[in-house]
């Protein structure tokens, strides 16, 4: 790995971990909006944030989370899964604007690993955590759409590594 890639991607991690502390007590329930969730949308751009949106991920529910282990394993798969799938997307379809509703909606389906997460550890009713937290993806990755897209325009995020 390039060490740009790398410090690129260190700075990423730094930055979901530091927005994930803001929103803190709203990021870790069954009614999660989680802002740090935007930075998913880099991925869509280039597939080399994965891992600074995975470390961040893995750092964020490692310091904030009250379910550390459960949210360091089935949080940081979330992301993994669901950024994988993305970036396996982007090789078939090349609409920016396409792969960034498609990131939005894998996301939000995938929540269903944290509701499974929130039965085990919680003992919270599993449809209905998966509707809340999928609700709360769904708001805070739609309202980042034009967000990242705009920055975009103005960073090229497919160029920054």
């Amino acid at each position: 790995m390039k060490t740009r890639t790398l410090v690129v991607n260190a700075l990423l991690a730094a930055l979901y971990v530091a927005v994930s502390g803001l929103v803190a007590p709203f990021g870790f329930t069954n009614v999660q909006f989680r802002i740090s969730e935007m930075f998913n949308h880099l991925v869509v751009f280039n597939k080399k944030f994965f891992f600074g949106i995975v470390v961040g991920v893995f750092m964020a529910n490692l310091l904030f989370s009250p379910m550390v282990l459960f949210d360091v394993i089935f949080g940081t798969a979330h992301s993994a899964i669901s950024l994988g799938l993305i970036i396996l997307l982007g090789k078939y379809i090349k609409n920016i604007m396409v792969l960034l509703v498609a990131n939005t909606m894998i996301f939000s389906f995938n929540m269903f690993i944290i509701a499974f997460e929130l039965y085990l550890a919680l003992d919270l009713p599993f449809l209905f955590s998966w509707l809340t937290t999928a609700a709360g993806e769904i708001v805070v990755l739609a309202v980042g759409i034009p967000i990242v897209y705009a920055l975009n325009k103005r960073v090229s995020f497919d160029k920054l590594i």
